[in-house]
């Protein structure tokens, strides 16, 4: 069974269980840039057909949505699909306290020093992602499935869901779904503390080996 850092770090204190300066400055950078979700878009959806060339699109924020949501709306309004508006979205209400709560998590492990901090911050956030595309998926489902049955068009055994991540065809519209701004930023912070994480293991089992041959010398 491979060994993990928080079994590592447990087993053997202080000194070895404290990241060096260069790992917390990047936890740091790491936490003060999910930030930036509060303040940019974090995924969108594309739509383009014959109609269409321009194309629609409509983006995700941490708190309200933006682009072509009334047209895109009155597109859906004869399909029998629901008025997309902001309070549908509960997390709306919430999403922003959360983001900054992960943040302040990420800060407190770079000034805490500790590696089980960085292990928790990481799966906190791998979490919170997981979490936050469920339940775009979720809300996706129920979008394009609970349909008006006073619809003016129909299509037989027709569903709307939007795609997750990449390309559908629904209709004769293309649909795109795919990161914005902040969605790549929540990425490149999960890969910069995966990376860190990687780092530290390996530098605590040099430390380690070098305490254990060091020990072994002796006479």
């Amino acid at each position: 069974m491979p060994t993990t850092l928080a079994t590592l770090a447990a087993s053997h204190p202080h000194p070895t269980s404290t990241m060096r300066p260069i790992s917390r400055v990047m936890i740091a950078i790491a936490a003060l840039a999910l930030l930036v979700l509060l303040f940019v878009p974090i995924w969108r959806i594309d739509l383009t057909a014959p109609q269409y060339p321009e194309g629609l699109y409509m983006q995700i924020w941490a708190d309200h949505f933006s682009g072509d949501v009334e047209k895109i709306n009155g597109l859906n309004h004869y399909i029998g699909m629901a008025h997309i508006k902001d309070d549908m979205f509960a997390e709306f209400t919430y999403l922003p306290k959360v983001i900054m709560a992960l943040s302040a998590l990420g800060l407190f492990a770079a000034l805490w020093r500790r590696r089980i901090f960085l292990v928790g911050g990481l799966v906190a956030l791998s979490l919170f992602s997981l979490w936050a595309l469920w339940r775009m998926w979720d809300w996706g489902y129920k979008y394009g499935h609970e349909l008006d049955p006073r619809a003016a068009i129909k299509v037989e055994d027709m569903a709307y869901q939007p795609p997750l991540i990449g390309h559908k065809q629904l209709l004769n519209f293309d649909a795109w779904s795919t990161p914005d701004t902040g969605g790549w930023v929540l990425f490149a912070v999960i890969a910069l503390l995966a990376g860190v994480y990687f780092l530290e293991v390996r530098d605590l089992r040099a430390k380690l080996k070098a305490k254990r041959a060091l020990a072994s010398a002796k006479p």
